[in-house]
């Protein structure tokens, strides 16, 4: 079977997932791969077939998303253009991990298309939702890489179909370490921001990775540097705690390596929101800004000595299988299946 494996790009962890799921797809399929967006930080492993623009999200500098630059750079024409041009009548199947370009020409020529996506889970009636709802943010993740069928990816197996992160095996079989620093990962905030919030706390060795600057230098108590996959990886691995965004993928390894968790989602990203309230269903810290109001939170996590960690199954390998089986059965070769069975409950612990 011919597969078009289509991974946005914007995000680190959907190239970080892909990097774990290729080595799969090329075992079992003849495998193509699209990469669309340009703002990750991690690179893809495996060569690309097609290198598309697509419609990717900027990040400012107070928090969010800046909603200006973004739309800017939606060149519709260009999009257009992409989606007509883009040939998946070639393939039995695109996979779709929130990827724009493939996912509307299959739309427009009617190719299967399956989303495999944190995307996909997200939107479901049971995973939990923060208090504010967001109608535009809502059709935004249904409309923006629309697929009819998929698996997704959360913090638990709220649903059929529905299973727990893809850990890539550097954190999988890291050997865990706590060094006493604590690592930071906020791309919305600039530097100085980040330096005038975190510089409250002196006693805490502060690890600050900027998409902001190319070189590092030290601010007080505060280390910032650029960001690379293998110094990131390194302060990860063998800090204390960690403060990020209420992405997915950086989250969900934090509490598989055991690492004190505390998110701040961004503003103008309703996905984020989505995951905070995916987050403190587990009981994970978050704040809503770098407001001065929210340091005592911080101080208190802190000061927390219980850290939650779940150990996720590896389970990679029969979620591909589910989704070339969802492939319409005239284009397989073997009969389509409805789903895996339904997971164990996860054994949380607190350690």
């Amino acid at each position: 079977m011919k597969v078009l494996y289509a991974v946005q790009g914007t995000g680190n962890g959907h190239v970080s997932r892909a990097n774990e799921i290729i080595p799969f797809l090329e075992k079992k399929c003849e495998l193509d791969i699209l990469l669309s967006g340009t703002q990750a930080d991690v690179g893809l492993n495996y060569p690309v077939k097609f290198q598309r623009k697509g419609l990717g999200f900027i990040f400012g500098k107070k928090g969010g998303v800046d909603m200006y630059k973004t739309f800017k750079q939606m060149q519709s024409k260009k999009f257009l253009s992409e989606i007509k041009s883009l040939p998946v009548e070639d393939y039995d199947l695109v996979i779709n991990d929130f990827e724009p370009v493939s996912a509307w020409a299959c739309k427009l020529k009617n190719v299967p298309c399956i989303a495999m996506s944190h995307q996909w889970a997200v939107l479901h009636k049971r995973t939990p939702k923060p208090a504010s709802k967001d109608l535009f943010g809502s059709m935004v993740l249904k409309y923006y890489a629309p697929c009819k069928s998929g698996v997704g990816f959360h913090f638990k197996n709220y649903g059929e179909n529905i299973f727990t992160p893809v850990i890539k095996k550097e954190i999988r079989h890291a050997l865990k370490k706590n060094l006493g620093h604590y690592t930071v990962y906020l791309p919305a905030y600039s530097d100085k921001k980040l330096i005038s919030f975190l510089a409250v706390f002196k006693n805490i060795n502060w690890q600050i990775f900027s998409k902001h600057t190319k070189k590092s230098y030290t601010v007080g108590n505060c280390n910032i540097k650029p960001v690379s996959t293998v110094d990131f990886t390194e302060s990860f691995t063998t800090c204390q705690g960690i403060i990020c965004g209420a992405g997915f993928e950086t989250p969900a390894e934090a509490i598989q390596m055991g690492k004190k968790l505390l998110v701040v989602p961004m503003k103008h990203q309703y996905e984020q929101h989505l995951n905070a309230a995916g987050m403190q269903d587990l009981g994970v810290a978050v704040i809503k800004s770098l407001k001065k109001k929210h340091l005592h939170k911080v101080e208190n996590w802190l000061k927390e000595k219980d850290v939650l960690q779940i150990n996720f199954p590896d389970q990679t390998e029969k979620i591909i299988d589910l989704v070339l089986a969802m492939t319409p059965a005239k284009n397989m070769q073997q009969p389509a299946v409805k789903s895996l069975p339904r997971q164990t409950p996860l054994a949380a612990r607190w350690v």
